[in-house]
């Protein structure tokens, strides 16, 4: 059984027991976060729509955290302007332990 939900812009295919990073939420370490932007679910047939209308996805907060170093470089040529900047994105990393259908 599989879930597609919908967090920080972004969509993941999620089953239980799943460790995945998304966007960062504003929850400590050890506490539960549900997920109600439910899209679809695949248990022996695919749910859409108002089948899935009222499911959640009940999760776990491991961690929170930076992903690795992005180079920003703008350059315009024949003027000298350059500019090299650095971005970490911030992440939540949650483990998935039921998903509510």
């Amino acid at each position: 059984m599989y879930a597609i939900i919908a967090t920080g812009g972004k969509q993941y295919k999620v089953s239980e027991g799943d460790v995945i990073k998304v966007e960062k939420l504003n929850e400590e370490a050890g506490n539960t976060v549900t997920f109600d932007q439910v899209i679809a679910i695949k248990d022996n047939e695919l749910m859409v729509g108002d089948a899935v209308a009222n499911s959640t996805v009940s999760a776990t907060v491991m961690n929170q955290g930076k992903g690795k170093k992005v180079i920003v470089y703008k350059y315009k040529r024949k003027t000298g302007y350059h500019k090299k900047n650095g971005h970490r994105q911030a992440y939540t990393e949650v483990k998935i332990d039921k998903i509510n259908a």
